[in-house]
């Protein structure tokens, strides 16, 4: 017998706990919640002679599954057992109480905690013994084997239905609607997905299509899902075209995971329609993916260090990550003599960091067109400001973007140890306009970036003059931390588990759990500034959690995180 039931001064009070999975049946006068405690009330009687009394408030979860906590009356008898106000809770059998080993641990250590036990009157054990928990392990066991066994068959059912063309139910797609286990046309419906498979394959482009659409005024129309939520009377987005040109239902087959069969329901698209489409999508995806991954070096051959010396393109390709067998190229500008090793020394700098600082620079020109007009020295008639204000818009985002093109009008990108000199032609920048120099106007112009070199493993890195790095680019596993750490905190301050409890589950040392939760409470500005890639240079993942800790001070985080601009 457990402790509360060795009490053996005063009546030792028994709550009966009863559930159902399903709500089948409930109405009846006499249903299976009412058998169960017939049951244990029963059973209580039995033990009379041990001082054992049934309470009279009842703890029934009907209709809910036991692999769960997230149980009204399950929650109000935990609440009572914390309180003092129960001994033993009588179930029928174990599984009534929970299906989940995990969850069971969880009540079990409540029990412990109270001073209090349970007894299931169809499995004998005594939870006080060695072999009264391997026997309530073996039992829990059983009960989650039986669940992940029921769970398989259900997705062995699905399955083999959907290999007979069966619709297995779900909101169904536009241009259906359910008609038992398959799908029925609804013509306007399916209408609009015509027009949508025919004007993709016409203007080759999503982004185009959902313009299209929008100006025909053609939009989503309303619908009710299977839960009565309306759908639709919204115009479509490019998520939801992906979705419908992707979606493989309408060629009248039925796909489950990788495997596609023919189904029951009707056709909207002919098959040659729809692989012409995904052809096309699959060509626009890798025309996408080539872009982003293009290593075409954009200062190649106009970049020198501060003596004239021109800097060379170099890479270098490491494991990915992403998978066996892949790799990322990582390019740099770096000094000739260094790159040829003819010396130890020069410099070496991540392409992307100085391309986007330069890129920046420059588009941050644009974006004023009054101060590009007087430094590039432009003549420029009073009609035509609203037009070359348009025009500076224009190529200040191409700019930001990285096109080649934009970049044309750079002469020289010089690199010192304090700053970075951009010289640009005043020519070029005219013609970009579409206007013209005055005729004293110097060939060139040069911008000037404050920057300091870092030296980072062998590279440089450019540091701005406000402390922030040259680049924008979020810090992936920083952020990663972030998130875990206001994941922690979350779970922690609910009370349920401490430190120690997490730090077993997670497989870390409680002082880990510890560094990493302290970031829960940056201010909101670093926090920010850190999901933007904007905070200090050195403010990293192992900075944060192996340093100093942190001030608790949010004016105090911000001197030392922030960018000194931001900080102030």
């Amino acid at each position: 017998m457990s402790k509360a039931i060795s009490k053996t001064a005063g009546p030792i009070r028994c709550a009966i706990y009863t559930r159902k999975s399903s709500d089948e049946g409930l109405e009846q006068d006499f249903n299976s919640l009412d058998a169960q405690r017939e049951a244990c009330a029963a059973y209580i009687r039995s033990q009379a002679s041990q001082g054992w009394t049934e309470l009279a408030e009842r703890y029934d979860d009907g209709g809910i599954s036991g692999g769960t906590l997230e149980r009204p009356a399950l929650k109000r008898l935990m609440d009572d057992v914390a309180a003092g106000r129960i001994d033993i809770v009588v179930v029928y059998k174990v599984d009534r109480l929970s299906r989940s080993l995990f969850d069971f641990a969880k009540l079990v250590e409540a029990f412990e905690e109270a001073d209090a036990s349970f007894v299931s009157i169809t499995q004998a054990f005594n939870t006080t013994s060695s072999m009264g928990r391997l026997t309530l392990n073996m039992l829990l066991s059983f009960a989650q084997f039986e669940r992940e066994v029921t769970a398989e068959r259900i997705r062995d059912k699905i399955a083999a239905s959907k290999a007979k063309g069966m619709w297995m139910g779900g909101t169904p797609p536009l241009g259906y609607r359910p008609d038992g286990r398959s799908l029925a046309v609804v013509d306007e419906h399916a209408a609009i997905i015509r027009h949508i498979f025919t004007r993709y394959l016409a203007v080759c482009n999503v982004r185009q299509l959902e313009t299209e659409l929008q100006e025909q005024g053609i939009i989503a129309p309303l619908r009710t899902s299977n839960n009565g939520k309306l759908l639709g009377g919204v115009p479509f987005s490019r998520g939801t075209l992906y979705l419908i040109l992707k979606r493989v239902t309408y060629t009248g087959r039925i796909a489950h995971g990788e495997k596609i069969y023919p189904g029951n329901h009707p056709a909207i698209i002919d098959v040659g329609t729809f692989d012409a489409v995904q052809a096309m999508l699959a060509d626009n995806t890798q025309g996408q993916q080539r872009t982003r991954s293009d290593s075409t070096s954009l200062l190649a051959g106009r970049i020198v260090d501060s003596k004239g010396e021109p800097l060379i393109v170099t890479h270098t390709a490491k494991p990915s990550g992403r998978g066996e067998g892949g790799t990322s190229r990582y390019r740099y500008y770096v000094s000739r003599a260094l790159a040829q090793g003819d010396s130890t020394t020069g410099i070496r700098l991540p392409a992307r960091e100085i391309e986007t600082l330069v890129t920046n620079r420059i588009a941050t020109l644009f974006d004023d067109s009054i101060e590009l007009t007087a430094t590039a020295w432009l003549d420029l008639p009073a009609d035509r400001y609203a037009d070359v204000t348009e025009r500076c818009r224009e190529l200040a985002a191409r700019q930001r973007q990285r096109q080649p093109e934009a970049l044309a009008l750079i002469e020289q990108v010089q690199v010192h140890d304090t700053r970075i000199d951009l010289v640009c032609r005043t020519s070029d920048i005219a013609a970009a306009l579409d206007a013209s120099t005055h005729p004293d106007a110097p060939a060139t112009i040069t911008l000037i970036e404050t920057v300091r070199l870092t030296r980072s493993g062998r590279a440089m890195r450019l540091i701005q003059g406000d402390g922030q790095a040259s680049t924008s680019v979020p810090d992936r596993s920083l952020t990663r931390l972030l998130v875990q750490a206001r994941g922690w905190w979350t779970e922690l301050r609910q009370g349920e588990i401490d430190i120690s409890w997490l730090a077993a589950r997670e497989q870390v040392s409680a002082a880990y759990i510890t560094r990493v939760v302290r970031l829960a409470f940056l201010s909101p500005a670093v926090t920010a500034a850190i999901l933007t890639g904007k905070q200090r240079t050195g403010v990293t993942a192992r900075a944060l959690t192996l340093d100093a800790p942190i001030p608790a001070s949010w004016q105090k985080q911000a001197s030392s995180m922030l960018p000194r601009a931001s900080g102030r």
